[in-house]
């Protein structure tokens, strides 16, 4: 069986530093960091006091003020990214198959701030169960997926896969083989989270996961520095219209890039610990090379995991060494996390979309807030610390890594 070619005519985001595609971008380019002290709640007693929330958004902007007190903020969140690069795509919703057009979804974790509310209400109540009839729809990590096929009609498959800081790179490796295989001629895909919360905030405090560098929460993020101390919390969604290439030729659709390929592995070594050799992320980006039909030497950039752990950072360089060889020393290697924070569930797709503007610009954006070499990290590779740097990229790579040991791979490449 011949796999169908898929390409990208639709990107919408929705992000600590640009509530839009075109904001997201030029804040990537210009080193814009999104970390700040957080507004959301009372940190007084928490370790780590900042993350990266969004700026200067209302959900009641975008969707109905009743339709939205029924949505957690993460499906919020996927909604209006999704109306972006749904408008984006120039999709006219009258004359596509709306049974051929699916939505394919990735959160990490969901509803949690309604899970979170609806328990304190009860625990501070007399202990009459009294909760939202929409506590349930609200919370579950599937509703987002739901909610965009109900408002368009899309009636293909719909789902979201949840594999932890990798389920929207999961989505759209998906997504790209349900239009591969001919299932579908059109799927919706990315991610989104809402973790910014109580719970979500001192959960991964108790881990020792977060940064703590309070005192100047801007830098708080530096992916490969010898002085990073964690990662931080950021929120938001992104959305990527994907299309079988001659349903986009057929109707003269504007393409981004073609998707070529994509890769998932497990570490099977530990709940949250990266293997310190990288085998795991070894194994997804040969997988993910393997899948396109690529080499190694094909890639010209790559937008890491890179989250500013002092684990996972060393081992993605690692594998990123060990899989490429010497041409990684001649790869545009960055860490956009260093900007946005780090999205959880939504990650894999935000990251997505900034490799495939990279491309589209030929420019990468920087790993900024880098001030110290670690000598765990080999100095040839370039890091595209601090200043964005120009390049003609014919093939991107993203990673996205998850708790649990799940890896997701995707590559595109400009269209020929």
């Amino acid at each position: 069986m011949e796999l169908k070619r898929v390409v990208v005519t639709g990107l919408g985001a929705l992000t600590p530093i640009g509530n839009t595609k075109d904001e997201y971008w030029e804040a990537l380019l210009s080193g814009k960091s999104g970390a700040a002290p957080i507004t959301y709640f009372d940190t007084e007693k928490f370790k780590t006091k900042f993350a990266c929330e969004l700026k200067n958004f209302n959900a009641t902007d975008f969707i109905d003020r009743k339709l939205a007190g029924r949505m957690d903020r993460f499906t919020q969140y996927a909604m209006v990214a999704a109306d972006e690069a749904i408008l984006d795509a120039n999709l006219d919703l009258d004359a596509v198959n709306k049974l051929r057009v699916g939505v394919i979804w990735g959160a990490g974790i969901g509803g949690l701030e309604t899970f979170q509310n609806e328990v304190l209400n009860f625990a501070n109540g007399d202990g009459t169960p009294k909760f939202n009839p929409f506590f349930i729809p609200k919370m579950i990590a599937d509703i987002a997926p739901g909610n965009i096929s109900i408002k368009y009609g899309f009636m293909g498959p719909n789902y979201t896969t949840v594999s932890a800081c990798a389920s929207s790179a999961n989505a759209m490796f998906d997504a790209l083989n349900s239009i591969r295989l001919g299932h579908c001629d059109v799927v919706i895909t990315g991610g989104s989270e809402a973790a910014v919360t109580i719970a979500g905030m001192g959960g991964f405090n108790a881990m020792h996961a977060l940064s703590t560098r309070n005192e100047s929460p801007e830098t708080a993020s530096r992916p490969f520095d010898e002085t990073r101390d964690g990662f931080v919390l950021g929120e938001g969604a992104g959305a990527l219209v994907l299309e079988e290439y001659e349903h986009a030729v057929a109707r003269g659709a504007n393409i981004y890039a073609e998707f070529v390929g994509g890769g998932l592995s497990s570490d099977a070594y530990h709940m949250t610990a990266p293997h310190p050799d990288g085998n795991g992320v070894i194994a997804v980006m040969k997988n993910c090379l393997e899948n396109a039909g690529l080499k190694p030497e094909d890639v010209d950039h790559i937008n890491t995991h890179g989250t500013s752990t002092p684990l996972g950072d060393v081992a993605e360089l690692k594998a990123i060494s060990e899989v490429f060889g010497s041409h990684a020393k001649t790869i545009n290697i960055n860490s956009t996390k260093s900007m946005t924070g780090h999205l959880l569930g939504a990650a894999g797709a935000v990251e997505a979309i900034s490799v495939i503007l990279a491309m589209q610009n030929g420019i990468v954006p920087p790993t900024i807030n880098h001030t110290t070499v670690d000598e765990n990290i080999d100095p040839e590779l370039n890091l595209t610390l601090n200043k964005a740097q120009k390049r003609d990229i014919k093939v991107a790579m993203s990673n996205t890594f998850g708790f649990g040991g799940h890896n997701a791979c995707v590559l595109f490449k400009k269209l020929d």
